[in-house]
């Protein structure tokens, strides 16, 4: 770091002293790169590794963060209100974005740090990190809102998670996979709500994934929709139903197993996951459900070279696929019986 920034200074010194600072530092900047490099444009935020005084003298781990703090830290960061129902950042600029980007590594600093130097557990670290993406698909909304101030008042927009993000299991290095549920707002045509929702949608996603000078942070894919890549990127409860009762494969309904609200319109989105929850726990009394979900298994290792396949750890033999779609199979045989396989993650 510049050796003339008081930051960087007060850093340096407090490693030679503080032996928990240093041991968490080091697992930490050990082990990303990405990390360090932004404490060098960012040395003030080191604190973040420096853990709390207990009452008894001692030193612990400063806690993981919850959601409500991750999202007001980063709605901050962009000038937006937290307390507002519906929070609108300062505006859509390159400024903004990078100080959105900041606020998201500082936050993931603080969640690593909890994890490699103080040893947080998988299944609390992996739902913090959810908690970050649902703080920063917020934050992305709230630039969309101030990107699109006239689409705000037509339409109201629901970001529902899926995947690893909604079983509040992300890991560090993933997309964030989500559905967009709009209706219009009383007296607003539809098609004329959906088209400014979708413009809400696209500047969502380009608020995580556009180019700033403080990188990226990571794409939102909304592939999990009806139709996938060739589908609407944005559609109506009403739209979501007729397509799942009538022509959902399915996989479909196994994703779905996975849905939450992420961030975005509260009624709207908790009236999709009541839509959706009979559908999943229903599936498996379609015909063929288990050679369904075989047969898709299968394709999925298929698509993996096999000379990797032995080691891939995602997609091959005995990697996470594996293990959530045998955890996935039985959840949806047995659970039209048992209520308390009724969870989204794997690891529950």
């Amino acid at each position: 770091a510049d050796g003339g920034s008081p930051d960087a200074a007060a850093f340096v010194a407090a490693l030679d002293i503080d032996d928990d600072l240093r041991a968490r530092a080091y697992a930490v900047l050990g082990s990303s790169i990405a990390l360090g490099d932004h404490l060098v444009r960012h040395p003030e935020d080191w604190v973040v590794l420096v853990g709390v005084a207990d009452p008894d003298g001692g030193v612990r781990p400063r806690e993981l963060l919850g959601y409500d703090a991750m999202r007001a830290e980063m709605l901050a960061a962009v000038g937006a209100d937290p307390a507002d129902a519906d929070p609108v950042a300062r505006d859509a600029s390159t400024d903004t974005l990078a100080a959105m980007r900041a606020a998201y590594r500082r936050l993931l600093l603080g969640v690593a740090a909890a994890d490699l130097g103080d040893g947080a557990l998988f299944v609390d670290v992996s739902a913090a990190l959810s908690d970050l993406a649902d703080a920063t698909l917020a934050t992305a909304l709230a630039v969309a809102r101030a990107a699109h101030p006239d689409d705000v008042a037509t339409s109201r927009l629901a970001v529902i998670a899926m995947g690893k993000c909604g079983g509040h299991e992300l890991n560090y290095i993933s997309d964030v996979d989500v559905l967009f549920v709009a209706e219009p707002v009383e007296g607003v045509d539809e098609t004329d709500a959906l088209a400014g929702a979708t413009r809400l949608a696209q500047a969502l996603m380009h608020a995580c994934v556009a180019s700033t000078p403080e990188g990226a942070i990571w794409e939102v894919d909304p592939n999990l929709r009806p139709e996938g890549r060739n589908g609407a990127l944005v559609r109506t409860l009403a739209s979501y139903e007729g397509y799942y009762r009538r022509w959902a494969s399915t996989w479909e309904f196994q994703a779905l197993l996975k849905a939450r609200l992420a961030t975005g319109d509260d009624d709207l989105g908790q009236r999709f996951v009541e839509l959706v929850t009979p559908l999943v726990w229903s599936a498996a009394d379609r015909p063929n459900f288990v050679e369904d979900v075989q047969a898709m298994r299968r394709r999925v290792v298929e698509n993996v070279p096999a000379d990797v396949r032995d080691r891939e750890l995602k997609l091959g033999y005995g990697g996470l696929r594996d293990v959530e779609f045998a955890v996935q199979l039985l959840q949806l045989v047995h659970g039209r019986n048992d209520e308390s396989l009724h969870v989204a993650s794997t690891v529950d």
